[in-house]
């Protein structure tokens, strides 16, 4: 056994972060196919960092030395949501690994990470943290910091990432989301009337911009530099034309709140993922509009008495450079520079282009969820194109996705090396990719690009026709209609949930216990953070006290006979004891 290896074994068995075994030799990552399976222009080439990381991943950085940081998705062992990589041989692979970081608080979950000054910044839902990079050292050995904190009280948990990035004047920009579909007097309950004006909009739905040198600071201490974005994951500052962009996550639920006005197709694909151009003081229009992006406009939201038609006085406000298609989830951007005279630089086509990481969907049926892909925006002048492309794709492993839990990988993570190259992070098993250019710089051009633009022809990425996509096509309905209205999107047909924000239902504690738990978390709601098979989920369950005693009745004794599931019956009886005694209790 080698010293390097042996030194390896011992710091994982330290740190706790054994890799799962894929091959007979060791416990280190596995070479695996070409390109680690991705699907990647003609002249690219790409080698699997790491196979697995038992936090996995969400954002990423990378120190100008080539040392990895990676913020954790779940928080394991000592608490530490910081992983730190380096690879010492040079083969393109880590072989020392350690955690560090993000016990200050609870709810360490991943949510933005970028190095700036010297400093590695991550946050997580609440806090932006920072360390001060102590070079030659993969862990930094000064204190933590808070740079920003976020003092609301959360009673609502949805939309409460803090992207972050920074401008050259010494600011961080940090995004508040908003805990709401469309600022609805009773977030996701059918037919619920928006209120004017939104409240929420003083603290929330908008981008706020702070010191980035100065600690402890609340949202009191920054300014509210734009508003109208419901929630945003994916935020970049353009060095070239020196503004910020941002890509906003559309509403959910217009089927399930709206079905008189909208089809299972429309609630599919709308509204937009809208890619922003964000000057202070912009307004993209949340909640009172949304963008459509077949109609190419922002359309009155039906919360405020939009009919998917009516534009009102939505030109007002700002108009996305480009309107992807719903749901696609984007979350995380990086304008790409490139390293001069480094040999793995990317062709000129990507110098100030944006690359951008959809997560993906969950919430399409009947039809395929989408996304799980890297698009890149090609640079005119300096300023994003209207066009855009698919460079890296083969993520999820499966098409169509019927199921959020079938796709093996979802992307998420974007980082430029020191030596040009390009790292991608995913959230399933925590892999890491390092994508290099290996072909003819001067010959790279539509010739290459070919095969990729073949790729927007799969179905989840191209939008779907509305009769022959239709997973349900010629099919009978299974199972229970109100879940599959009211439970489906999040929960998911094989009822796996997402395995990040919305948990399973087979074999759940929380399903086949307890009864009057289980009717009061429908008839009241559940919000806040929740243990479901040994893994933590801290999202919003809407009350569904609406519906009729028979109706979650049967609902609840569907989701308790199927999914592995062979717990005893409940009787719409049951139901309304539990629904007065709540009553009562008020």
């Amino acid at each position: 056994m080698s010293k390097s290896y042996s030194s390896v074994v011992f710091l994982l068995l330290v740190a706790g972060l054994g890799f799962t075994r894929r091959d007979n030799q060791s416990n280190l990552p596995a070479r695996t196919d070409a390109n680690g399976g991705l699907f990647l222009p003609e002249g690219f080439e790409a080698t699997v960092v790491v196979d697995s990381l038992p936090g996995r991943a969400r954002h990423l950085a990378i120190n100008a030395n080539g040392d990895i940081y990676v913020k954790a998705r779940f928080v394991r062992d000592k608490g530490e949501s910081v992983i730190a990589l380096r690879d010492t041989n040079g083969d393109g692979r880590a072989d020392i690994i350690k955690t560090f970081g993000g016990q200050t608080r609870e709810r360490a979950y991943g949510t933005g990470m970028r190095i700036y000054n010297g400093y590695l910044y991550f946050s997580s839902e609440l806090l932006v943290y920072r360390y001060k990079l102590t070079p030659g050292k993969l862990v930094p050995e000064g204190p933590e910091e808070i740079i920003v904190n976020d003092d609301h009280p959360h009673g609502m948990h949805e939309h409460i990432a803090k992207p972050l990035t920074f401008d050259n004047k010494g600011h961080i920009y940090v995004a508040y989301g908003a805990p709401s579909n469309a600022c609805q007097e009773r977030n996701r309950i059918p037919s619920s009337p928006g209120i004017t004006p939104c409240a929420l909009l003083e603290d929330h739905g908008g981008i706020w911009q702070f010191d980035a040198n100065k600690p402890n600071q609340t949202q009191k201490d920054g300014r509210r530099y734009a508003t109208g974005l419901r929630s945003v994951v994916a935020m970049d500052w353009n060095p070239v034309d020196q503004t910020l962009y941002a890509l906003q996550h559309g509403r959910d639920d217009l089927l399930m709140l709206w079905a008189g006005v909208y089809s299972p197709w429309q609630s599919a694909v709308l509204p937009s993922e809208e890619f922003l151009r964000i000057k202070e003081g912009a307004d993209a229009g949340w909640p009172y509009y949304y963008y459509d992006q077949m109609q190419g406009k922002k359309v009155l939201n039906p919360e405020y008495g939009g009919d998917g038609e009516d534009i009102g006085k939505g030109s007002q406000y700002e108009k996305p450079i480009i309107g992807f298609p719903g749901h696609w989830a984007p979350n995380d951007i990086l304008f790409y520079q490139g390293a001069p005279g480094r040999p793995t630089t990317f062709p000129d086509r990507y110098k100030n282009g944006a690359f951008i990481a959809f997560h993906g969907s969950t919430n399409r049926a009947p039809y395929p969820q989408a996304g799980y892909f890297i698009a890149f925006v090609p640079s005119k002048k300096g300023v994003p194109s209207s066009d855009w492309e698919i460079f890296a794709d083969g993520f999820a492993g499966v098409d169509p996705i019927v199921n959020v839990s079938d796709a093996v990988y979802r992307p998420m993570g974007i980082a430029m090396g020191p030596d040009g190259s390009l790292y991608l992070a995913e959230t399933e098993k925590g892999k890491i990719w390092k994508v290099t250019y290996k072909g003819d710089r001067k010959k790279f051009g539509p010739a290459q690009l070919a095969q990729m633009e073949k790729r927007k022809t799969m179905s989840h990425i191209r939008t779907p026709d509305e009769i022959k996509d239709n997973l349900d096509k010629d099919k009978p309905v299974l199972g229970s209609k109100v879940y599959g209205v009211y439970c489906r999107a999040c929960h998911q047909r094989n009822g796996l949930g997402d395995s990040q924000r919305f948990p399973p239902l087979g074999e759940s504690e929380w399903v086949v216990g307890d009864k009057t738990r289980l009717i009061e978390v429908l008839l009241k709601g559940l919000d806040g953070p929740i243990e479901v098979k040994g893994q933590s989920y801290n999202n919003v369950m809407p009350q569904h006290d609406f519906l009729k005693d028979e109706e979650i009745a049967e609902v609840l004794t569907f989701v308790r006979q199927n999914f592995g599931n062979s717990a005893s019956a409940i009787t719409a009886e049951e139901v309304g004891s539990v629904r007065k005694a709540i009553k009562e209790r008020k």
